[in-house]
């Protein structure tokens, strides 16, 4: 047994009859930073980190700074110069994963996060890359100071018909899970249209095949809790929805549903301006 994944995982695994590639796709997951990893992370303007606050919602959240701002200090230490989301307990389990759309990479690391006088670190506990499936290329064309408390999160119970145009639209979103192991990041991309509103606390999407780890349906099959974050690339606009999901298996693949519990929309919530996506040619064709 791959003691990479969790029950939750294996059973997806042997569902979807890919344990053996999952096995071998697994092998790659390390709890060490190899020196390629640091130097991605030191590049990236941009950390997506997953976590529960105090009240146990899951929440994905977005980190940004100049480079240098993410860096590993040791093989099995990163140092972020942010504070933890608003809401984390000052040690937890955390997920991350920095994603580059200029270069089509993207790297997840896991462990446990607590502050430091930086911000604060995070002791690495899982590390892996991922393919550049359903990854949009993007260039990074500007920067801008983020806003004052006009710019402050606006909070409800559902999306607004702003919101549900956003999540319509969107090519990109992130989502982080949790289970009693840890907590996961993760990407989810695909052409506009590839997430669904079905009312505005009732969203889907399939779920597309991947490297057949099924680390966040198998986070799922042990606790239905997921944040999910989108963004607005051209505005910097951030939506954080928090909620339960769980995943539906028929004729025509996998789909996933996902009940909005709450929802935290930032305008200028990032600073970084990115261009127009050029769309990845693994996306496939949307309804």
């Amino acid at each position: 047994m791959n003691t990479a994944y969790n029950p939750g995982s294996l059973a997806v695994q042997d569902h979807e009859g890919v344990r053996e590639l999952a096995d071998h796709v697994g092998r790659s997951i390390t709890p060490g930073i190899r020196p390629v990893a640091a130097a991605f992370l030191e590049a990236q303007p941009m950390l997506v980190i997953g976590a529960a606050d105090r009240e146990g919602r899951v929440r994905a959240s977005l980190l940004t700074g100049p480079p240098g701002f993410v860096r590993a200090t040791g093989p099995h230490t990163v140092s972020v110069a942010a504070a933890l989301p608003e809401g984390t307990p000052d040690t937890a389990p955390v997920g991350t994963i920095a994603l580059d759309p200029r270069t089509r990479r993207r790297m997840r690391l896991n462990g446990l996060a607590r502050p430091s006088a930086r911000g604060f670190t995070i002791e690495a506990e899982q590390v892996f890359s991922n393919c550049p499936k359903y990854l949009q290329r993007r260039e990074l064309y500007g920067s801008e100071a983020a806003r004052p408390e006009s710019g402050a999160a606006r909070h409800g119970e559902a999306l607004t018909p702003d919101q549900v145009r956003l999540v319509r639209a969107a090519d990109t979103f992130f989502v982080a899970t949790t289970a009693p192991d840890g907590v996961d990041a993760s990407h989810r991309g695909g052409n506009p249209g590839f997430v669904g509103v079905d009312t505005p606390r009732e969203i889907h999407w399939r779920d597309y095949p991947g490297n057949a780890m099924f680390l966040t349906l198998g986070n799922l099959e042990e606790d239905g809790r997921a944040g999910l974050l989108f963004l607005d690339w051209e505005t910097g606009t951030t939506l954080q929805l928090s909620g339960h999901a769980h995943t539906e298996y028929g004729p025509e693949g996998r789909v996933v549903r996902f009940r909005i519990d709450r929802t935290a929309e930032t305008p200028a919530g990032s600073p970084l301006r990115w261009s127009a996506p050029e769309y990845s040619p693994a996306n496939p064709p949307t309804p």
